[in-house]
């Protein structure tokens, strides 16, 4: 019953959707400061843009006293405008603040890491409205717990493919029970892939993965609809098959996305986990989400309103811009 109670609230939930050409729109900025010697570091600077002209004017803030020891030099590949140049820093950066001009009126966040000569590193994230990002000499395993849940969190629920697809699998689910089953296999496949290739344990190129992750979206839409047929395919009678199966892929999504923050070489196993954490408390905020709308429509008798007339509209809404996807990210490869 779940999915047939679900779909009509699911179609209301997929307009927030509408008018989104691409899964990354959301990126956020990305700042590393390499140390080189006790005062200069390597900046990386890294800016979401559609090409080199459109890049989010946004600027990092260093600490006073500090100067360039070189010009920048600019390069754009995969989405990021990306700027790199050498800083000198009286005293270094321990102690102080970093802050980034123009999130507040951009709407954007941004990830600031710091590796230190000693190899240890902190990441945290500034937040439009935020004062700035405080470098601490060194950050504790709570810091870096609560960054990476962040990372986490933010990540799913801004992935609107890895989003789309759940959404999918929501759809095609008929009991409360196949639900739970579904999304606990998803979460195990997405956790082992995830923790492999960030690992180094195996390492598969992003463009084919985001496009498979793509294609899996079209594939469990196009089983919704066989499924309004009268024809059950495998996503419909064992979806937690087809979750776990392309959870595998989505996983290694995710550690792409991960791959772009870094992790603190002296507390992989920690951001690791809470990162997964973070990916795990998203996910289940999204599904929760739907469920409250679909019970507050419910309670004040949504069916006046023949929602059901709206049920395949988010199917192929699903399939669609999932085949866009598909499309955009294979001409990728020879782009």
């Amino acid at each position: 019953m779940t999915g047939r109670v679900i779909r009509p609230l699911l179609a209301l939930a997929l307009l927030v959707f509408t008018g989104l050409a691409g899964a990354d729109v959301f990126k956020p900025a990305y700042l590393q400061l390499t140390q080189v010697d006790q005062n200069t570091y390597e900046v990386m600077w890294k800016l979401p843009a559609l090409d080199e002209s459109t890049a989010l004017k946004l600027k990092p803030r260093f600490p006073e006293g500090t100067r360039n020891l070189s010009e920048p030099q600019s390069v754009f590949a995969e989405g990021m405008a990306v700027k790199r140049w050498r800083i000198s820093v009286p005293d270094g950066l321990n102690g102080k603040s970093i802050g980034i001009d123009g999130l507040t009126a951009t709407g954007t966040d941004a990830i600031v890491r710091v590796v230190r000569l000693d190899g240890s590193e902190q990441v945290g994230r500034i937040l439009p409205g935020s004062e700035a990002f405080a470098v601490m000499a060194s950050p504790g395993s709570l810091e870096v717990a609560r960054t990476y849940t962040v990372i986490g969190i933010e990540h799913i629920l801004l992935g609107f493919d890895h989003l789309l697809f759940v959404l999918a699998l929501v759809m095609i689910v008929k009991s409360t029970r196949k639900l739970l089953i579904t999304v606990t296999a998803f979460t195990i496949a997405h956790s082992i892939t995830l923790s492999l290739a960030t690992l180094g344990v195996i390492h598969v190129p992003g463009p084919p993965v985001e496009a498979i992750i793509a294609l899996s979206i079209v594939f469990v839409a196009t089983e919704i609809i066989h499924q309004r047929q009268g024809r059950e395919g495998l996503a419909s009678r064992k979806p937690w098959i087809v979750a776990f199966a392309f959870g595998l892929l989505h996983g290694l999504g995710f550690a792409g996305a991960l791959a772009e923050v870094g992790l603190p070489e002296n507390s992989i196993p920690l951001a690791l986990l809470f990162f997964n954490i973070g990916v795990e408390i998203g996910q289940v905020l999204f599904i929760v989400a739907v469920l409250a709308v679909y019970h507050l429509a419910k309670k004040w008798n949504a069916d006046r309103f023949d929602l059901a007339r709206l049920e395949p509209v988010p199917v192929y809404f699903i399939g669609g811009i999932a085949s866009y996807w598909v499309f955009e990210r294979v001409a990728g490869f020879w782009m």
